[in-house]
């Protein structure tokens, strides 16, 4: 149960950050894109990873064994990144979307690893 339940969630942090990087880096030059919509929805996907940590970290210890190391490692990467991306909203103040829009590419590419890894 919680290993399905942890591999759809991941296809909606892969898919999910995928949009939301797509959709962030085409508001740059569109500026009608723009909006708390985007804003949220980047939000509300970057925060799943933090879901999905949890569930892995419950997942680990109730089997009582590990998943491959890689694996762990770019779960992990993914939730620093987010950190990160967070951390330098305010230097790219007049390039947020470019910073939130490549962050969320590279946040759905460790994704791909991850589930790759799986």
């Amino acid at each position: 149960m919680l290993s399905a339940l942890h591999l759809v969630a991941c296809w909606f942090l892969v898919i999910g950050n995928g949009v939301a990087g797509a959709w962030a880096l085409a508001s740059g030059p569109v500026p009608s894109l723009r909006g708390a919509q985007l804003w949220r929805f980047t939000a509300f996907v970057q925060a799943l990873v933090f879901v999905q940590v949890t569930l892995a970290a419950i997942h680990i210890n109730a089997n009582d064994g590990g998943p491959q190391t890689f694996h762990v490692f770019y779960g992990v990467l993914t939730a620093t990144t987010v950190g990160i991306l967070y951390s330098y909203r305010q230097q790219f103040r007049e390039r947020l979307h470019m910073l939130y829009g490549w962050g969320g590419l590279f946040i759905m590419g460790l994704g791909i690893r991850a589930l790759v890894l799986l």
